[in-house]
């Protein structure tokens, strides 16, 4: 970071086995990976990665390490081909590879599975029994559901059958489902929650109208393309109106409320940290 106040990033080299014909010393690679985070209390947050770069582990500032289970798509469609042999049920199709490359970027396969508490100096002998968080996936490799540890599922995701990725419901425990509709363009038209306030959201250019269902209205007004699109005037429900003010690479400059008074933010021109506020 560029910030003295940090945090900072440690960067270092995967270690790796050289090849038999490879002259040494081999030159460094490229690029670096990140191997540690530090605050500016200097607590340490270390990652550990196996031989081919995945992190594995983890040990934060207190000496605590956590071990993360990573799974590849093979290792998923193996163990859900198990649990349907041994509860007599018919498998679902679950390929054992997924596509390379998604609208997301590339795909290597690899999900996070559960993550173990396997050292703590506090509590040395007392570690749990069981994973402190679980991962359960879908055969398109899509996150469907949370297990705490005590493996209750505490949280439940649902995608369209057409477009990968795009999640059409979710679920806390206890709570309704909130689901979602989208347009043609995948973007979110309506979101249902069947125990409280839904909303529908209307896009025009450089407009967003957003009507919840007790007809009440709020309009953001936008300016920009692609990732400097920002929010520049809000009409909320009550009739009244807040401004914004953002400058070339779309950091926020100033706010105006609905009584008129304006704030404006001096953000640093290295890190883009704001460092004076007026009012």
């Amino acid at each position: 970071t560029n910030s003295p106040q940090g945090p900072w990033w440690v960067l270092g080299w995967c270690e790796r086995v050289p090849e038999a014909d490879e002259v040494l010393p081999a030159p460094l690679p490229p690029y670096r990976v990140l191997t540690g985070l530090v605050d500016r209390f200097g607590r340490t947050q270390t990652f550990h990665r196996e031989a081919g770069g995945e992190i594995t582990g983890v040990t934060d500032g207190a000496g605590r390490h956590f071990r993360l289970v990573l799974t590849t798509q093979a290792q998923r469609a193996e163990e859900a081909r198990q649990q349907a042999s041994s509860g007599g049920t018919e498998p679902s199709a679950f390929p054992d590879t997924l596509p390379g490359y998604t609208e997301y970027g590339r795909d290597n396969g690899i999900r996070l599975s559960a993550v173990w508490l396997t050292h703590d100096p506090e509590y040395p002998e007392n570690l749990p029994a069981a994973p402190l968080v679980r991962y359960g996936w879908t055969p398109r490799g899509e996150l469907a559901a949370v297990y705490d540890r005590s493996n209750t599922q505490v949280r439940s995701f649902t995608y369209d059958d057409k477009y990968r990725g795009r999640m059409v419901a979710h679920r806390h425990t206890g709570r309704p489902e909130i689901r979602y509709r989208y347009d043609s363009d995948g973007r979110v038209t309506e979101q249902l929650n069947p125990a409280g306030l839904s909303y529908t959201y209307q896009y025009e250019k450089d407009r967003i109208t957003i009507t919840d269902s007790m007809d009440r209205r709020e309009v953001l007004h936008t300016q920009g393309e692609g990732g400097l699109k920002r929010v520049v005037k809000k009409e909320h429900a009550d009739g009244s109106v807040t401004q914004s003010q953002f400058d070339a690479v779309g950091r926020l400059k100033a706010q105006t409320d609905a009584a008129g008074r304006t704030t404006e933010y001096s953000p640093d021109v290295v890190t883009g940290l704001i460092t004076r506020i007026t009012t």
